[in-house]
């Protein structure tokens, strides 16, 4: 995963322990790709200022997901219902060409609907 990718996913997950301000120039380098001068700009603060305040924020970041490990669990979390997906077309399959069981298909429906209720999580 690419730094920028990864420092805006970040956010996503611990940007309200950010200050507003590392919190805006956070968003404005790493989502709208703005220069550190047009931040500076844009927060009526110095480049050098910029460049401090998304450095701590990044520090902050990293140090949340260290702890807490909400973008990991959530990368294993959607991996393994990806993983459940599949398998569920495996059973599928040999049920519609071996056993054509009604039981089987009411199953697979449930685990399916749950696995929808898992993905809005």
């Amino acid at each position: 995963m690419s730094k920028n990718f990864e420092v805006s996913t970040l956010l996503d997950y611990y940007g309200m322990l950010l200050t507003d301000k590392q919190r805006e120039a956070v968003e404005y380098y790493y989502n709208d790709d703005l220069s550190l001068g047009e931040i500076a700009e844009n927060l009526d603060i110095s480049r050098q200022g910029v460049r401090d305040s998304i450095k701590r924020a990044e520090t902050i970041l990293y140090e949340a997901e260290e702890k807490l490990k909400l973008m990991k669990n959530t990368k294993l979390l959607r991996n393994g219902l990806e993983t459940i997906r599949q398998k569920i077309d495996v059973i599928d399959g040999l049920n519609m060409k071996r056993y054509r069981s009604n039981d089987i298909n009411e199953s697979i429906k449930v685990i399916l609907a749950e696995l929808d209720k898992l993905d809005e999580i």
